[in-house]
C-alpha cells in the first residue's frame, strides 16, 4: 500500500467520524426540541386554563433601539421581550433587523427550533432552563405582559 492509499483511506474515515458526529449532534438537538415543544404545549394550555390572555408581540431590532408589530400574539418569557411563546406553541426569539419595510408593514417572525435551556451557546452568559421561564410566567399571570 503506498502512502496516498493510507492518505485516502484516513480522509474516508475522517469524513465517517464527522458524518457520525453531525447526525447525532443533529438527533439530540431533535429529542431536544422535542421535549422543549411539550413544555410550550403545556405552557400554553395552563395559560389558557388559568385565563392568561396572550398579548400582541412586538420584535425588537438588533440594535434594541426599534420595535415593530408582528402579526403574532403570545407571551413574552424574558423581561427584555426578546423571546416569546406564541398562542400556537410556538417558540419566538423576537429580535430582528432594522428595516424600514417592517416599519411600515411589521416583522415577519418565524418560530424557532426550542432549547431546553433558553440562551445556551449564546455567548453572553444569559442562560436559564425553558420550564423555569415558563413557570415565572405563569406565575406572574397578568401582572406581567
Amino acid at each position: 500500500m503506498d502512502a496516498g492509499d493510507d492518505r485516502a483511506t484516513w480522509r474516508e474515515q475522517r469524513r465517517q467520524a464527522v458524518d457520525g458526529h453531525a447526525a447525532a449532534l443533529a438527533a439530540d438537538r431533535a429529542a431536544e426540541a422535542e421535549k422543549a415543544g411539550a413544555l410550550l404545549a403545556s405552557f400554553v394550555r395552563r395559560a389558557a386554563e388559568q385565563g392568561l390572555a396572550p398579548h400582541a408581540l412586538r420584535a425588537v431590532a438588533f440594535d434594541g433601539r426599534s420595535t415593530f408589530r408582528t402579526a403574532l400574539r403570545g407571551w413574552y418569557l424574558k423581561s427584555n421581550r426578546s423571546v416569546a411563546v406564541g398562542a400556537d406553541g410556538g417558540y419566538y426569539v423576537l429580535t430582528v433587523p432594522t428595516s424600514l419595510r417592517a416599519r411600515f408593514t411589521g416583522a415577519t417572525v418565524s418560530p424557532s427550533s426550542p432549547r431546553l435551556v433558553v440562551g445556551a451557546g449564546g455567548g453572553d452568559g444569559e442562560t436559564i432552563p425553558l420550564a423555569q421561564l415558563l413557570e415565572r410566567r405563569l406565575t406572574a399571570g397578568a401582572v406581567w405582559p
